[in-house]
């Protein structure tokens, strides 16, 4: 990251159901009430093409390549219009899954080149990763039995979903340093999202900004 882009960008990864959707949005809450400047967003969708692309990937059967490169797209527009600019303004960006996604469902899950898959993900994000990936380990079993928005990926059975688990492992052991994993199945999202904010004070506190 340049030091033009002084913000810290959050990735929140998990298996369907896992909870990380519910734990980025108490993050959130807890930061905007220690009055850092944050943002939350999404993936696919964070823009408007991005959400359009996004309807059309969880709800329409494609072939794997077509659903790779539609996820760049959503991405590189996603990336441009919303994370760069929230960089540059030094915020933080909680972001509800972003490249490991892509690396944990459709190489790993799919079957696509690995190499190929995050020679696309450096493309379409200019080069920005996530300072801080915040990875919910949960037993596909369990995560799929809690899902709550139906989508054709929920659909794809256990098996598929225990691919994409060994999928995030994979690329959390590519650069283990960036992420956090929180296995504590009993802990609340009130109990989890404490410990993210107290790490991210931890790591990135003379770079955290206040409102105001």
């Amino acid at each position: 990251m340049s030091k033009k882009e002084p913000g810290i960008l959050v990735s929140f990864e998990g298996t369907e159901g896992s909870g990380k959707s519910t734990l980025m949005k108490r993050v959130y809450q807890l930061a905007q009430e220690a009055s850092y400047r944050v943002i939350q967003t999404r993936e696919p969708g964070g823009s408007t093409l991005a959400e359009k692309i996004r309807s059309i990937l969880l709800e329409t059967t494609m072939n794997p390549w077509t659903e790779v490169l539609l996820y760049e797209a959503a991405r590189a527009e996603h990336t441009n219009l919303c994370i760069k600019p929230a960089l540059e303004r030094g915020d933080i960006i909680l972001c509800d899954r972003f490249t490991d996604s892509t690396l944990a469902y459709q190489a790993h899950a799919r079957g696509l080149p690995w190499k190929d898959i995050k020679t696309l993900n450096k493309m379409a994000t200019f080069g920005i990763r996530p300072h801080l990936t915040v990875f919910l380990d949960m037993d596909p079993k369990m995560s799929l039995s809690r899902a709550q928005n139906p989508n054709r990926f929920e659909a794809e059975g256990l098996e598929f979903h225990k691919r994409v688990r060994l999928g995030f492992i994979k690329a959390r052991s590519e650069n283990p340093k960036r992420w956090l994993t929180l296995r504590n199945q009993k802990s609340t999202p009130e109990e989890n999202a404490a410990v993210v904010l107290k790490h991210l004070i931890q790591r990135f506190k003379n770079r955290l900004k206040l409102n105001g």
